[in-house]
């Protein structure tokens, strides 16, 4: 929008001519996030403390995590909001993939507010079934909108496959089910990531600062060509999306850095994890999200071997679950586990820009 108009004055002052390139109004994006989310941070801050909306803890949680209790939560809000605003400011209003990121996040963002607000205000959560039931939805919208925008030559349902260029089977439908299984995974892998001070944050940063840099290769002809990833039309639209994301992540992480002022709640990390898995689906580098979410998939398979073993065997294969408490149950401190699980994610960026040249 505001990208737009300015453009629009190039005809009069030639320095306008910028806001034409996407990188430019990618970085202004990055800097409206963050320069939203300090702003608008102790307010909400204050207004989350006067109303009462403070985290619960779990009782068979680490010790040290109790003097959290009645930390203000639902801090995504922050991160949603200055997510929406600068990709409404910077980015194309005419991009359908932008709007498919947008309100995607949006749904996954509402989910997220109605669970936290049910359990703080009933001390219960939205069920689980009812909540993976509403994921699945959202997928399905999202998925079917893809399909119908492919069918009009704007979108590829090709399943694009690292280091093997030559196969890249035809979807068709079934890019339907790809789009639920990829949304439902990624949101449900941030939110279980999300147990330490500026630790999801972080890893949504790394994330989504990965996605941005191919968002905008696929959206590139010359570059698409060269390093031989799929070009997707339009696809650098979204890296203002996504370098919105990296905005509101940093500055997010000026309050949620331990010791945190406020927590993101689900209502945060439900939207961000949809919103990676949109990166990760728009320009069709769904099976990289497994390299590029290293982290998040290291946290959710923590979980999947404590329980299947558990029921084996009636005993724990770790301390705690997800597998940042295991770490601090044997003795690492709270900001060791997130500067370290960091570097982690770090790592992992690093290794899925290495596939550029391995296809």
């Amino acid at each position: 929008m505001l990208g737009e108009l300015l453009y629009r004055l190039a005809d009069e002052w030639t320095v306008f001519n910028v806001f034409r390139y996407v990188s430019v109004r990618a970085a202004a994006a990055a800097a409206t996030a963050i320069v939203a989310s300090l702003v608008a941070g102790p307010a909400l801050i204050r207004w989350l403390t006067r109303l009462r909306i403070g985290e619960t803890i779990r009782d068979d949680g680490p010790p040290q995590h109790h003097s959290k209790a009645g930390t203000p939560t639902m801090g995504g809000v922050l991160l949603v909001g200055a997510v929406v605003v600068s990709t409404a400011l910077w980015a194309d209003s005419g991009s359908a993939l932008v709007w498919a990121a947008v309100l995607s996040t949006l749904g996954f963002a509402a989910l997220g507010f109605a669970d936290d607000w049910r359990k703080l205000r009933r001390r219960r959560g939205v069920s689980v079934p009812v909540k993976l039931a509403i994921q699945i939805l959202l997928g399905l919208a999202t998925g079917v909108f893809l399909l119908w925008y492919a069918s009009g030559g704007g979108f590829t349902t090709r399943l694009v496959v690292p280091f093997i260029k030559e196969f890249q089977p035809e979807l068709g439908v079934l890019i339907v089910p790809i789009v639920v299984l990829v949304l439902v995974a990624s949101s449900n892998a941030v939110n279980l990531t999300d147990g330490l001070d500026g630790l999801a944050a972080g890893c949504v940063l790394v994330a989504a600062s990965v996605y941005t840099a191919f968002t905008y290769l696929a959206g590139h002809a010359e570059f698409s060509a060269y390093l031989d990833i799929s070009h997707v039309p339009g696809a650098s639209e979204v890296a203002i999306f996504g370098a919105s994301i990296v905005g509101a992540a940093l500055g997010f992480l000026w309050f949620n850095a331990h010791p945190a002022r406020v927590f993101m709640g689900d209502v945060g990390s439900l939207a961000l994890g949809a919103a990676i898995g949109m990166q990760a689906i728009l320009i069709r580098q769904e099976m990289l999200l497994v390299v590029v979410g290293g982290v998040f998939v290291f946290e959710a398979l923590s979980v999947i071997l404590q329980v299947g073993h558990f029921k084996l065997t009636g005993r724990r294969l770790f301390r705690m679950a997800p597998i940042h408490h295991h770490f601090e149950l044997a003795g690492w401190k709270e900001s060791q586990v997130s500067v370290r699980f960091w570097i982690l994610a770090v790592l992992c960026g690093l290794a899925a820009f290495t596939t550029l040249k391995l296809r």
